[in-house]
């Protein structure tokens, strides 16, 4: 007879604001795999600046778990929900973790984007550099060096740098 293994997945977990570090700490403590992604940006005070780590994705925190600990995740408390997806809690896929774990890892890119070349709406690849293989719409342009993607799976709009050489029209 063969024992049925839990099948575990990603889920994208909605906090209350500014409590995704606090809801991460009690999930690890809970033995609850977790992923919370953080950028380290420059905070200016009146009296100083200091690198501070902030969420990636303010109000969500990621969690790995099987329909075991479902409701546990529900009962930390500052969590407000999982994001849902036509009425069932949304998978998130292991390669989108991975995106966000290589998004956050990459170096920083000088970038050149023409407008003429891509338009808003458009599906385009990152064909070179360290985030190669991402496909995405073309939301925005931020400055001369940044794009906004929007990774369909997440349905969340990222800020990429990426030299204009390194994208490519989907077919």
């Amino acid at each position: 007879m063969e024992i049925n293994k839990p099948v575990f997945n990603w889920y994208a977990i909605r906090v209350k604001s500014r409590s995704e570090k606090k809801v991460y700490a009690d999930l690890t403590e809970l033995k609850i795999e977790a992923y919370l992604p953080l950028q380290r940006k420059l905070r200016q005070w009146s009296d100083r600046k200091k690198w501070v780590e902030t969420p990636l994705i303010s109000g969500y925190v990621f969690v790995y778990i099987s329909r075991k600990e479902y409701e546990t995740v529900l009962r930390i408390y500052n969590v407000v929900s999982y994001i849902y997806f036509e009425g069932k809690a949304a998978v998130i896929r292991e390669s989108d973790i991975n995106l966000i774990k290589r998004m956050l890892g990459q170096t920083e890119n000088e970038v050149e984007i023409t407008i003429e070349e891509f338009k808003p709406g458009q599906m385009v690849e990152i064909i070179a550099g360290p985030l190669i293989g991402v496909v995405g719409e073309l939301i925005d342009f931020k400055g001369k060096n940044k794009v906004a993607l929007r990774i369909p799976p997440l349905g969340y709009t990222v800020l990429i740098e990426a030299p204009g050489r390194n994208l490519a029209p989907c077919k």
